[in-house]
């Protein structure tokens, strides 16, 4: 598992326990509303593992104005106290990985197309990404 450069930590960085500590949130979300969802996740203290394709996340680059390591104040901002691992979901492995962190985790936020999770193999097996009927 590839890690992406770490996030910067900034003065907006939680401080102390907040009402969502102990909450376990997996976060496949990109560009804003998923982001901003998870964002509030975390800055209420739980604690939200981003996972990133292994070309990083595509906010990363919309800037100016950029950090010392070339990410934006966007992404900077919009992905705080979160922890950021690279995934690559198209191979076996990558779904893997993601099922055991999905074992233990209390909630799993996604922004796909409608319809993407449940054709993106193993996700559709879950049971948990499916309409009711």
């Amino acid at each position: 598992m590839n890690h992406p450069p770490p996030m910067a930590e900034g003065k907006a960085s939680t401080q102390g326990p907040g009402a969502l500590t102990g909450l376990k949130v997996i976060d496949l979300t990109r560009v804003l509303g998923g982001p901003y969802c998870t964002m509030v996740l975390s800055d209420h203290g739980a604690e939200v593992i981003k996972l990133e394709p292994p070309q990083g996340d595509e906010t990363r680059e919309w800037g100016p104005p950029f950090d010392d390591v070339g990410d934006a104040s966007y992404f900077i901002g919009i992905n705080r106290n979160k922890k950021s691992v690279v995934l690559d979901l198209s191979k076996p492995a990558g779904r893997e990985v993601l099922l055991r962190l999905l074992e233990d985790a209390d909630v799993l936020v996604e922004n796909f197309k409608p319809g993407s999770m449940e054709n993106h193999s193993p996700m559709g097996s879950l049971g948990c990404c499916s309409s009711p009927a």
